[in-house]
């Protein structure tokens, strides 16, 4: 069956570094686009960055652009998110999730619901 299990979370001090990866098994791997979501208490849930597994192209939301760097190694079917300069309100609750091509043949961006497999989520806490 389709697993995508995350690990790499933690906690760090502002301006601090983190890698997280998706291991991805049970499914077309190169087919899907990779997604990166995060949740915090209260809050709804945030797509942050995409990445098609099949290519190179790459999505970020504005708030971690020069920040954030999504990248793969298709070899091992994990998809990775560095996140460098770390600011407190990055802290939430981050998923993983594989989301096919449209229709239309675009990506499904950041838009969670086109998005059809999803981690367990692995928490990231940044102090001030």
């Amino acid at each position: 069956q389709v697993q995508l299990v995350e690990s790499g979370g933690g906690s760090v001090q502002a301006g601090g570094s983190l890698r997280l990866s998706c291991a991805a098994s049970g499914y077309t791997y190169s087919r899907y686009y990779m997604g990166w979501f995060r949740q915090a208490p209260g809050k709804e849930r945030e797509g942050v960055a995409t990445i098609y597994a099949g290519g190179g192209w790459t999505y970020y939301v504005d708030s971690v652009k020069g920040r954030f760097t999504s990248s793969k190694d298709n070899a091992k079917n994990t998809p990775y998110l560095q996140k460098n300069s770390l600011k407190p309100e990055d802290t939430a609750m981050y998923y993983c999730a594989a989301g096919p091509r449209m229709p239309g043949g675009g990506p499904p961006w950041l838009s969670y619901y086109e998005y059809n497999y999803w981690g367990q989520g692995t928490q990231v806490t940044v102090s001030s």
